[in-house]
C-alpha cells in the first residue's frame, strides 16, 4: 500500500541574533532532517519534550511554514511546489486540531460560524444546508444543536476542543494532525477526547499524525510512534514494540519517567544529566550525548544515522 503522507529530510532553520550588541547571526535548527511515512488509516504518534520540533514539523507539513529544505508528499502531490489551486485542494484534505482550545477559536464568532467557516470558504454548503451540516458535525463530536448560537467563552476546555475537532472535520479531511490536543485539558477529560478521536477514525476512515509529550496518551492511540529529540527522529517503530523494547537511551529515559499505577518499583528510573540543549547550539557528534548515561568515545565525534536494527524498528544510536 502506498503511504498517504511522505516526509523526506525535512528541515527548518530560523535565523536569530546571537549577540545583543553586535547583531551576530546564528541559526535555530527547529527541524533538522526529519523523514517518515504515514500509511492510510493509521495513527502515527510523534513524541518528545517541549522544543524538540514536533509542532514545527506539523506546520511544515501543512505548509503554514515554508521549509529550509526537504520534501513532503501527500499522495502524489508535492506540497511545497503546489500552486495556489492545488494548495486549495490540499487544505481540504489536510487539517489540524490545535493544542490550545482557548486561543484557537475566535471569541467573536458563534459556534455555527466557526464550524461552518470552512464550508463557506470551499463552497461546500450554504444557507439551511450549511446549518444542518454544522449541526450534524456538532452531534458527531458529542455536542448538540442547542450550541449553534453560543460563543467560545460559554464552553469548557473539553467542549472547545470538540468544537475545534468539528471545525477540522467540516471540509472532509483525509489526514488530521492533532497537535497536543489534550495537553491543555483536565486529566478526567483527556480520555474522553482520545476516545472521540478513535471513534471518529473508525467512522470516517481518518489518518492521524498525533503529536504529544505524554507517552501514556500516545500508547493508547498510536499504531506507530516516532520519538524526536532536538529536531531529529531518534527512534521509530510499532507502538507495542516501542513500549516493550525501547532502544535509544532517550526513549528509555522517557519510558522510565512514566508514572506507574502500581507503587511498587519495577525498575530504576533513568535520570538525564543537565537541561535540554538549545537548538541554536547543536553539539558535535550525537546531539544527545551530553545528557546520555550510555555515551562513549564515538558519540561526541560522529553523528549517528537512523537505521533499521530489526524489522520495522529504526534507531539513531551508536550502540546499535
Amino acid at each position: 500500500m502506498e503511504p498517504l503522507l511522505v516526509v523526506k529530510d525535512l528541515k527548518k532553520y530560523f535565523p536569530v541574533k546571537k549577540g545583543i550588541f553586535f547583531g551576530e547571526r546564528a541559526e535555530l535548527r527547529a527541524v533538522d532532517g526529519v523523514s517518515f511515512e504515514i500509511r492510510r488509516g493509521e495513527t502515527m504518534g510523534l513524541v518528545g519534550e517541549s522544543g524538540c520540533g514536533k509542532s514545527t514539523t506539523a506546520r511544515l507539513i501543512l505548509r503554514l511554514l515554508e521549509p529550509t529544505a526537504g520534501e513532503v508528499y501527500f499522495g502524489k502531490t508535492a506540497v511545497f511546489t503546489a500552486n495556489k489551486e492545488e494548495m486549495r485542494q490540499l487544505r481540504r484534505k489536510l487539517q489540524i486540531v490545535f493544542q490550545d482550545p482557548y486561543s484557537s477559536l475566535d471569541p467573536r464568532m458563534s459556534v455555527e460560524e466557526i464550524v461552518g467557516e470552512g464550508l463557506t470558504i470551499h463552497r461546500l454548503a450554504k444557507g439551511k444546508e450549511k446549518s444542518e451540516r454544522v449541526a450534524e458535525l456538532l452531534e458527531m463530536v458529542g455536542l448538540g444543536r442547542e450550541h449553534l448560537g453560543r460563543y467560545p467563552h460559554e464552553f469548557s476546555g473539553g467542549q472547545r476542543q470538540r468544537i475545534g475537532i468539528a471545525r477540522a472535520l467540516a471540509v472532509g479531511p483525509e489526514l488530521l494532525i492533532a497537535d497536543e490536543p489534550v495537553s491543555a485539558l483536565d486529566v478526567s477529560i483527556q480520555a474522553q477526547v482520545i476516545n472521540l478521536f478513535e471513534d471518529l477514525q473508525k467512522e470516517l476512515g481518518l489518518t492521524y499524525l498525533f503529536i504529544a509529550h505524554d507517552l501514556r496518551v500516545v500508547k493508547h492511540i498510536s499504531d506507530r510512534v516516532a520519538v524526536m529529540y532536538l529536531g531529529q527522529i531518534v527512534e521509530l517503530t510499532e507502538s507495542d514494540e516501542l513500549y516493550r523494547n525501547p532502544l535509544h537511551p532517550y526513549t528509555q529515559a522517557l519510558m522510565s519517567a512514566i508514572p506507574a499505577a502500581d507503587p511498587r518499583p519495577k525498575g530504576r528510573r533513568m535520570v538525564l544529566e543537565g537541561d535540554p540543549l538549545s537548538p541554536i547550539h547543536i553539539p558535535s557528534g550525537c546531539r544527545f550525548h551530553p545528557r546520555c548515561p550510555k555515551r562513549f568515545d564515538r558519540c561526541d565525534k560522529e553523528e549517528p544515522v537512523l537505521r533499521e536494527v530489526s524489522a520495522g524498528h529504526w534507531v539513531s544510536c551508536h550502540l546499535y
